[in-house]
């Protein structure tokens, strides 16, 4: 059977063929697959990567370069500057305060400067997840944002004790162009800093759903979408590709490759390779059936690592899940030896168990954490049976065979208590935070194909508020653990493992296992070689 890929080639072609005809002699049609691609682990759907939908799916591996962070993630984990869009003053006093300055020159691809609307959006988005539909945990240690309509400069107030954090705001794919959500809702972007600062959740619901949903790529908007990156989005093909190209009003540096195709997940990765569209993959495996690494020709190198984010078993806020001492008896008969088990035998490498919210497993802090969560370790099916006769359905984003694994990981260990697990993953419905139980936010609208919980990948620098993760900062970090523990919202288990598949030929690609992904300096990303011809024929 034809993959999509193959199908929408061949429909293409032949529309070329019938223009050439029709206009005398004008070349074949440009495809996606013309251009430089860059596959991503999993499908995404929106370019809001601070949207509930967004931040299940990673969606800052596609829009961290349309919509940079005020700090980008570096290879090794650390927090860098981006003085090209802003700088930041941390002020003293009882409460944490940072001042933001933002560049003159920073504006979007559709001229309009980016201003403190834009950050204020984002902060009230974060702070009423209830009715924006966003998940950015830290914005619930701000206190207020102060921002004048068209100005530059806007300043952060945390609440007292809070904000060690700080430098996870504004991270990369959720600031969005306020002026176009605006638009898009029918309000005058001149009353936008007025409507938010009066925070009016009513008057706020239809700039809210135009952030929601403005960003979506099955409905593509070019004018909703207007980007202050290195790249803009210039279309969405018909199997999910996202085709970017260089954003003429950038204030940086211009993209090393000026035009290149971001291809979901359920894209025929071997389709892609043969046509010599694919130069940079995240692979679900380590070891594809579509990548021999010993052909003659072969031009891609795979590295698998240990990544810096924690697969996490997020649970449903409402309904049964509400309850603490439910969600402690699911945990109870949860075994993270088996999970970290099943997740390294199918990824293809050992991964160990990582019980720590706060920090990630590659943290040299990490190791100080046993005697808290060590006890959470072994299953109890005593304290388990309390669920005894609950089915708990857990999703996961699109379709992974070591998801997979993981749940069915669960589901033996728990059977014993009578908790039956059931895979509410993969398939055609694309499982999010939107899916949890009640499938409720905003106006109490219900989504289709609720679940009980999520396994996903957890940033701890952003999924959780609380100290810093410095040294000085260990006794308060083992407080705020022993605190998620009580209330477990969420059950870590073990470290995700990361492939890459990078065409040798492509210079500057740096891997990196944040939730931007490999794709963090995409911008950066050049190819020594020309671009390979493809099933038509063009470059």
């Amino acid at each position: 059977m034809k993959s999509r890929v193959r199908t929408a080639l061949a429909v293409a072609a032949a529309g070329a063929l019938l223009a050439s005809c029709a206009e005398g002699g004008v070349g074949p049609a440009e495809q996606s697959t013309d251009h430089f691609g860059y596959q991503l682990p999993n499908d995404v759907t929106t370019t809001n990567a601070g949207s509930m939908v967004g931040a299940s799916q990673m969606a800052q591996a596609l829009s961290g370069r349309l919509y940079p962070g005020v700090f980008v993630p570096g290879p090794s984990g650390q927090m860098i500057p981006n003085t090209d869009l802003a700088t930041t003053q941390v002020l003293p006093g009882a409460q944490r305060r940072v001042v933001y300055t933002l560049s003159d020159a920073a504006s979007f691809s559709d001229g309009t400067p980016v201003t403190c609307a834009d950050y204020l959006l984002t902060y009230k988005a974060g702070q009423l997840p209830e009715v924006f539909g966003s998940h950015m945990p830290l914005f619930s240690e701000v206190e207020s944002l102060s921002c004048q309509p068209g100005s530059k400069e806007f300043t952060l107030v945390f609440k007292e004790g809070a904000g060690a954090r700080w430098r996870g705001l504004f991270g990369a794919g959720t600031v969005l162009p306020s002026h176009a959500v605006a638009r898009r809702a029918g309000i005058d972007p001149g009353q936008v800093v007025d409507l938010l600062n009066a925070g009016d959740a009513e008057q706020l619901r239809p700039l809210a759903e135009a952030w929601r949903d403005g960003f979506n790529l099955d409905s593509f908007d070019p004018a909703t979408q207007v980007s202050f990156g290195p790249y803009r989005v210039d279309s969405v093909g018909e199997s999910g590709e996202v085709t970017l190209v260089a954003n003429g009003s950038y204030y940086g540096d211009a993209p090393r490759t000026p035009k290149l195709a971001v291809w979901p997940a359920s894209a025929d990765p071997a389709e892609l390779e043969s046509s010599g569209a694919l130069r940079v993959a995240e692979l679900a495996e380590p070891a594809p059936a579509w990548l021999d690494l010993n052909a003659e020709g072969n031009a891609f190198d795979v590295s698998s690592v240990l990544g810096e984010l924690t697969d996490s078993l997020t649970f449903a806020p409402a309904g049964i899940w509400a309850s603490a001492a439910n969600r402690k008896a699911l945990s109870a008969c949860v075994d993270p030896a088996a999970v970290a088990a099943a997740s390294g035998a199918a990824s293809g490498m050992e991964v160990p168990v990582n019980a720590v919210h706060v920090v990630a497993a590659n943290d040299p802090l990490a190791r100080r954490f046993g005697d808290i969560v060590d006890p959470h370790l072994p299953v109890d099916n005593a304290a388990a049976s309390a669920l005894a006769g609950v089915e708990v359905r857990i999703g996961y984003v699109g379709t992974s065979p070591r998801m997979a694994a993981m749940v069915e990981a669960i589901r033996a260990s728990c059977a014993p208590a009578g908790v039956s697990v059931v895979d509410a993953g993969g398939g055609k419905t694309l499982r999010d935070l939107t899916h949890l139980e009640t499938g409720e936010w905003g106006e109490q609208v219900t989504v289709d194909g609720s679940i009980d919980a999520i396994l996903r990948p957890v940033d701890a620098t952003t999924e959780y508020t609380g100290p810093g993760n410095r040294s000085q900062d260990l006794a308060a970090l083992r407080e705020e653990e022993k605190k998620l523990w009580e209330e477990l919202a969420s059950i870590p288990l073990s470290v995700q493992p990361r492939s890459f598949a990078v065409d040798r030929n492509v210079g500057n690609v740096v891997v990196y296992t944040g939730t931007a992904g490999i794709g963090w300096n995409m911008d950066r990303w050049q190819s020594a070689t020309p671009q390979p011809s493809n099933a038509n024929g063009s470059k």
